[in-house]
């Protein structure tokens, strides 16, 4: 009974599962092209990101109207690996969150889900995967590190910028907070004394001591005084779709971006906090 079949019968069977094995090739690929991490992207598709309009390298900056650093080497990456077009908006700290909720940007970068939480409540903010992780602490004169925080009355940080380690000593009346738009000018206030440290990502600190103050070892990170682990991500409301297409280029480009840290950060191992 195997070979009762005559001979154009099994070839007209095997034309058929050929074809059934072709056709459902070319819809595995049409779906993959469809789903996959293009989402269809065109480089006339053109999305604004809100960024702050602060002096936060390695991260970031304005440099005239342009915005230079890390961030900016990211998503260059990323428009090129999505087929999407980029343009910045620098806006104040506390002006970004405003604009995310009321939809006038199409992402905010950086962003954490525990940032101004009021603003955000009740609206569909949807946040990416990790894009960097980072130390908020406080760094002081060398030789006022260890003193511990009873020590520290008047604190600086950037304004618009939360010290969550410190508000429970502002709440109760044990510091001052000395908010200013320019790092340098609050990490010059900390090296002339008139106030007691400053908060504030320690690779941010490294790079302007080094770089635009020419001081590196004028002030240091104190690791006695409450500081925090935390993490930059993009977020958005009206683009959710494109959160997804972002996550998977963070797994797809993993050793590229890795090797744009190096470029722009120190070398500090975070399971040491």
């Amino acid at each position: 009974m195997i070979n009762s079949l005559k001979p154009y019968h099994r070839a007209e069977s095997l034309f058929m599962k050929k074809s059934f094995i072709l056709h459902t090739t070319l819809a595995l690929i049409f779906i993959f092209i469809t789903t996959g991490h293009s989402f269809a992207g065109k480089k006339t598709d053109t999305y604004i990101i809100g960024v702050e309009n602060i002096k936060y390298l390695p991260h970031y900056t304005i440099d005239g109207s342009v915005y230079v650093g890390f961030a900016r080497e990211l998503f260059d990456l990323f428009a090129q690996y999505a087929d999407i077009h980029f343009k910045y908006r620098a806006l104040p700290v506390n002006r970004l969150f405003s604009e995310l909720v009321e939809k006038k940007i199409d992402f905010k970068y950086p962003d954490n889900p525990r940032w101004h939480i009021d603003i955000k409540k009740g609206k569909s903010v949807v946040y990416s995967d990790i894009v960097e992780e980072y130390i908020a602490g406080a760094v002081v004169l060398p030789e006022k590190k260890g003193f511990g925080v009873e020590k520290v009355k008047d604190l600086g940080a950037i304004l618009g910028f939360t010290p969550l380690p410190f508000m429970d000593f502002i709440k109760a009346g044990k510091m001052r907070i000395h908010p200013n738009q320019h790092f340098d000018s609050l990490l010059k206030q900390a090296i002339l004394g008139r106030i007691d440290a400053v908060y504030l990502d320690i690779n941010v600190a490294s790079y302007q001591l080094r770089e635009i103050l020419k001081q590196p070892d004028a002030l240091v990170f104190d690791p006695g005084l409450p500081y925090s682990k935390s993490f930059f991500v993009l977020s958005t409301i009206k683009h959710p779709e494109l959160i997804k297409v972002f996550n998977q280029f963070l797994a797809d480009k993993k050793l590229e971006i890795h090797a744009l840290k190096t470029e722009y950060f120190d070398k500090i191992d975070l399971s040491d906090y």
